[in-house]
This record gives structure tokens, sequence and C-alpha cells, in this order.
């Protein structure tokens, strides 16, 4: 069984070394018949340079070149495109996704499951990424209502016909977690421990984070629309028995002064629910627009070891 390990490189020049040698280690306890399928995304440090010297030495290892920088997971469909494994892996490059727990997830694939995801024990984040791990999974749950588990990440091993779909699905805003769990198959997870980032700092702030969920909650789910339907429901009743009761009122003597205020308050307010609601609309109708132009989530301008 040949093994294609996928991992997008983003600032990455001083961990590559640790991580193709960690990789090939835990690889010597399974098979020979591996690759490692490096995708550069427009790194601004010398990550490219440092990959093209790994792979002047070792063939095993494949490195792919992004013409800009098109984000971690249109990364990981890059790779997930050149790989040729029967069994793929897909791994963060700052190591705290640990290559010695690959062993682990590919002994669990082999009791017949399609998909196998590393279940984080112990985690080592400082308290503010954890922070915003929990508030990114809340929002992305509450505008899609799709289950996730914030200890489970893109740390997986599943079969290449898993990652043959998913590299088929043409969506332009891509999130692996979403891509994978949409084409199903048998799914289980192990648990594994993560360590504490080597090198460097997390690309992911928080409003980085919130931006991905609001970004994947638009493209996988049409809940803000009904709940702007919802709404919009909800101030129509509210509106109806407001009136009903200036008319109870007016009959019945209590109001003998027409008000101003509340008449400008309101008119403010149901102005501004429908800019909110144009608003959402909008957004709905710019995915379809990015969409439908049929531009490819990924450009790749150089590879190497990789044969045509």
């Amino acid at each position: 069984m040949k093994i294609s390990i996928v991992s997008p490189i983003y600032k990455g020049e001083k961990m590559l070394h640790h991580l193709v040698n960690r990789c090939e280690a835990a690889m010597s306890t399974i098979t020979d018949d591996y690759e490692l399928v490096l995708v550069n995304d427009c790194s601004p440090d010398n990550s490219w340079e440092v990959l093209k010297e790994i792979c002047a030495k070792d063939k095993n290892v494949k490195a792919i070149d992004h013409s800009r920088n098109f984000g971690q997971h249109p990364a990981i469909s890059t790779g997930l495109r050149y790989a040729t494994g029967d069994w793929v892996v897909v791994m963060d490059c700052d190591l705290q996704d640990r290559p010695e727990d690959i062993p682990a997830l590919y002994a669990k694939a082999q009791e017949g499951w399609d998909v196998v995801f590393a279940r984080r024990g112990e985690r080592h984040d400082g308290f503010f990424k954890q922070l915003g791990g929990k508030i990114f999974h809340l929002f992305f749950r509450w505008l899609t209502g799709i289950k996730t588990d914030k200890n489970i990440g893109n740390f997986s091993i599943f079969r290449k016909s898993c990652a043959e779909e998913i590299v088929k699905i043409p969506d332009l805003s891509r999130s692996f977690g979403t891509l994978i769990r949409h084409v199903g198959g048998r799914t289980t997870f192990i648990d594994v421990d993560r360590p504490q980032r080597e090198e460097g700092t997390t690309g992911y702030t928080l409003s980085r984070l919130m931006k991905l969920a609001f970004e994947n909650s638009i493209s996988n789910s049409n809940k803000p629309l009904r709940l702007v339907a919802f709404l919009g429901f909800i101030m129509s009743v509210v509106s109806g028995l407001l009136a009903l009761y200036q008319i109870i009122a007016k009959l019945a003597g209590l109001i003998t002064v027409s008000g101003y205020t509340s008449t400008i308050a309101s008119i403010w307010f149901v102005g501004g629910l429908i800019l909110f609601v144009l608003g959402t609309i909008g957004l709905y109708v710019g995915k379809i627009y990015d969409q439908v132009k049929g531009r490819p989530y990924s450009v790749v301008r150089e590879t190497i070891n990789i044969s045509e």
C-alpha cells in the first residue's frame, strides 16, 4: 500500500527538515512505498528554496509551489490533486501534528474505516489560541448546524477514493474538514497528544478564525438566510401587534398626542433591518458570482519530482 502525506507549507522554513526526517522515520515502520507532497502556499520566507534542496536529495519528497497565497485549505486540495497513494494523510507542517502518530492512524484504518481523524487530547496551546478555537466552532456550529469537534482538526488518514472525490468538488471557498465530511464514508478517530508549536506563531488570529467561520458558513449552509427570514417574520408579527395596540389605545382615548420619537425610531429600525436582510442576501449573491466565474481555487507555478 502506497501512502501519500500531504502538508501545506507556510512560514515553514525552519521546520521542513525536521518534518521530512520525522515523516521518513514514521513511514519506515509501515512501508517503503510512500511520498511526501509538500505544497508551498507562496510562503514569504525561504521555504521554497529549502524544499528545492530537500527534493534534490530525496525523490520521495514532491514539492508544489503556488503562484500566490491561496490559503491553507486550497493548498491541501492542491496536494490531494497530486497525491498518488492508496492512503492519504493530511497534516500541518508545524509538527503539532506528530508524524509519529501516522502508524497508529494507519493501523486503525486497516480495521475497515474509510477516514480516521486524530483527536487531540491534552492541548498545549496558549489561552487565547484555545479560546479562539472554541469561539470558531461555536460560531460555525450555530450558523451551519454542522456538528464539529473542537479537538479534531485536519490531521487524518483516508482512502484514495475520498481524496479523488474531494478534488472533484469545484467549490471556490474550501474547507478540508467540511469537504471530507461531505464525501462521507465510515469515519472514526483515535486520541493523540498535541505538542506545542516548535517554531513561529500561528497565522490564525481570532479575527481570521471568525472570518473563516463566516465564510465557511455562507459557503456550506443557507441557515443565515433562514434566520433572516425568521427575523423578518418576527418583526412583522411585532409590528402588527404594535399597530393593533395603537388602534385600541386611540379608540380608548389613551393616546392624545401623536408621538414623533416613536415614529422616527420605527423608521430607523425598519430601515436598518431592511439593509441587514439585503446585505445577507448580497453575500450569497456574491458567493454565487464568484463560483460561476469558474476560476480555479489554486494555480501551480512550479513542481519538483512530479511527473506529468
